[in-house]
């Protein structure tokens, strides 16, 4: 084989500067891209490895101090029990199958869920990600742009979500994190399932099945 020129080496996604370069220079790049990748940015996307160790931490945490695991759709739902009372009354509430047994109260859940919509919302304003879209472009492109389609889909794609987590005691938080972090089989195949049927779902909703426009 013969003699490589130095000056044919091309590093796609690397400075002006890297275009040009002898093999000794190779780790040095590679080695500053991994830091500009990997590096905790305001500015940007959040690392997600930082941020899989912080919630790491953080169930750690919410066990010693609450002896509860995380989790969205228990809470939710033991508010939305308190929320139905004024209307439905207390009796009906509490004859409720599901309530009867998971009885509506305020508690560390209800913190936790306020904490997600706060936490949320601050991240994207600290990382300057905040836009309204009342229809995504994604979805624009697949289904048009109707708002109330949009609107129904999301409303039916979450109460169908609500009641599969509850027949499931537990959601993608309760299951896919404090569950897996536990190594309980049946979080496991929660998990795995999850994945699979999101995949299916979205392959099927944008890649040509579904209704159109």
């Amino acid at each position: 084989m013969g003699a490589i020129d130095a000056d044919q080496w091309v590093v796609h996604g690397c400075p002006g500067y890297c275009n040009g370069f002898d093999g000794r220079d190779i780790l040095s790049v590679a080695a500053e891209q991994f830091r500009d990748r990997t590096a905790f940015r305001f500015s940007g996307k959040a690392n997600p490895y930082v941020m899989g160790a912080a919630i790491g931490a953080l169930s750690w945490i919410v066990f010693a101090v609450a002896d509860d695991p995380l989790g969205i759709t228990t809470a939710l739902s033991a508010v939305a029990g308190l929320a139905a009372m004024p209307f439905a009354g207390a009796a009906t509430v509490w004859h409720n199958a599901y309530w009867a047994q998971n009885a509506p109260s305020w508690s560390y859940g209800s913190l936790f869920l306020a904490g997600v919509i706060v936490g949320a919302f601050a991240a994207a304003l600290l990382h300057r990600q905040i836009h309204l879209e009342a229809v995504p472009a994604t979805w624009t492109a697949r289904f048009g742009n109707s708002l109330t389609r949009r609107f129904v889909a999301a409303f039916a794609g979450g109460a169908f979500e609500m009641y599969g987590a509850r027949l499931a005691g537990g959601c993608a938080s309760g299951h896919g994190l404090s569950g897996t972090m536990q190594l309980a089989l049946s979080s496991w195949v929660f998990t795995i399932l999850m994945f699979a049927t999101a995949v299916l779902a979205g392959s099927y909703l944008f890649n040509g099945g579904g209704t159109g426009r």
